[in-house]
């Protein structure tokens, strides 16, 4: 059996996840009129070509939420005692 110790207070980083096979960051648009979206892509070009597709059907759907999605990581900050196990 052995003993871990818990480290409670240590500092930590959080950033974009940059770790292999890490999708990049989503765009998605959400008509504000009526709720309906495009589909989340990993760039902003199709769902910008989606909202003004939308509004040449829906010519009183003008105003649009844009969500976009990034992806993060906490990672051990070099002061956290166990960055250096970590190596």
């Amino acid at each position: 059996m052995s003993i871990r110790s818990v480290i409670r207070l240590a500092d930590w980083t959080i950033g974009p996840d940059r770790e292999p096979g890490t999708s990049r960051p989503l765009y998605d648009v959400e008509c504000t009129t009526c709720q309906a979206s495009s589909e989340a892509t990993e760039g902003p070009a199709r769902p910008g070509s989606w909202a003004l597709r939308h509004t040449g059907r829906h010519p009183g759907h003008r105003g649009y939420r844009a969500i976009i999605t990034s992806f993060l990581r906490a990672t051990l900050a070099p002061g956290n005692p166990l960055h250096e196990e970590a190596g």
